[in-house]
């Protein structure tokens, strides 16, 4: 998902090895690097900061325990295992080779990224159905959407990333390139065999598929709304979230899209492709590191539990507590609100 995948691509599409037009250990300057480290690791601790307390906050407190949060707790978890990669992604953006770390880990760490990464996409799109039910049809939703289906749904979602991200064990793997330099890379097999340009097209189906679906479901939505003229406000938070995620996602998934049809014989396009996925490697760790912040911004009923989690003041824990449950005066659509 991060730089590495971009190098497959470069891999498929020339005929001429990359390594005709780098030798140094890193692909980038120091001082390239350095912006980059010095945006990401501020990303680091705060989305593993902010996403572990999502979990923790939907793990201990009942009322948190929602169908909505159900999904937004399993994709923290996802988020807080893609930022733990981030520091083995930025030691391959300083010096991808030779590769020290061993075969075993050049495959799992990929696999993870591309698993949770299609987890989150999962999700999401899970998340859009129960909502379209559940404001379209809610006494439906009151019998289908329970938690114990929704759990078992989260698992589904996660054996179906799993099962998708199986065969970048297959695509990538810890390469010879003469002199006994190590890197990890697409192995060779995934190159001569068309597996990897399959692969990499999927992705991007898995990616683009979505999109159309979510956005049909969620006009579905707010036509339901105007026809009812009132605000739904997780509504308003679900679609942030999706829209968050796709800004962080699109300029990488066209890129990838884009170099894997085009001329692979210039140079030039390697360099601009390798700087535009620099600038997608940083928006791949925003897109992990910002949910918690929005659920902040958004949810009066999340900042108040966080509140309680942290043992905050008392008065300022009822005050937004007061705000998250206020005295209902808009019908509810479902049980499981925001």
């Amino acid at each position: 998902v991060s730089v590495r995948v971009c190098v497959c691509v470069c891999d498929v599409c020339n005929n001429t090895s990359y390594l005709e037009y780098m030798a140094e250990p890193s692909l980038f300057s120091q001082s390239e690097l350095a912006a980059v480290t010095t945006l990401c690791v501020p990303l680091l601790v705060f989305g593993l900061l902010g996403n572990i307390l999502t979990v923790l906050v939907v793990w201990l407190c009942p009322q948190m325990r929602s169908t909505t949060y159900l999904y937004l707790g399993s994709m923290a978890v996802s988020d807080t295992l893609i930022l733990l990669l981030m520091p083995l992604d930025l030691y391959k953006l300083w010096w991808y080779r030779p590769w020290l770390l061993g075969d075993a880990v050049c495959k799992l760490s990929q696999f993870l990224s591309e698993c949770c990464t299609f987890s989150s996409i999962l999700h999401m799109t899970a998340l859009g159905v129960e909502r379209y039910v559940a404001v379209c049809f809610p006494l439906k939703a009151r019998l289908l959407v329970t938690r114990g289906r929704v759990r078992g749904l989260i698992g589904g979602l996660w054996g179906v990333a799993m099962l998708s991200a199986g065969p970048v064990l297959v695509l990538v793997g810890v390469e010879d390139l003469g002199d006994g330099v190590l890197e990890c890379r697409s192995t060779q097999f995934a190159q001569t065999s068309g597996l990897l340009r399959a692969m990499l097209w999927l992705y991007n189906l898995y990616f683009l598929l979505p999109l159309p679906l979510l956005s049909l479901l969620y006009g579905l939505i707010a036509r339901r709304l105007r026809l009812l003229i009132v605000v739904v406000f997780v509504f308003v938070s679900t679609v942030v979230i999706v829209v968050v995620f796709v800004l962080c996602w699109l300029p990488f998934h066209t890129g990838r899209t884009l170099f894997s049809v085009g001329p692979g014989s210039s140079p030039d396009l390697y360099y601009i492709s390798q700087y535009l996925n620099l600038i997608s490697f940083v928006l791949f760790y925003l897109s992990a590191a910002i949910n918690p912040l929005l659920y902040n911004i958004m949810s009066a009923r999340y900042r108040a539990n966080v509140c309680s989690l942290l043992h905050l003041p008392l008065g300022l824990t009822e005050e937004l507590h007061r705000r998250a449950h206020p005295s209902p005066v808009t019908p509810s659509f479902s049980s499981t609100h925001f």
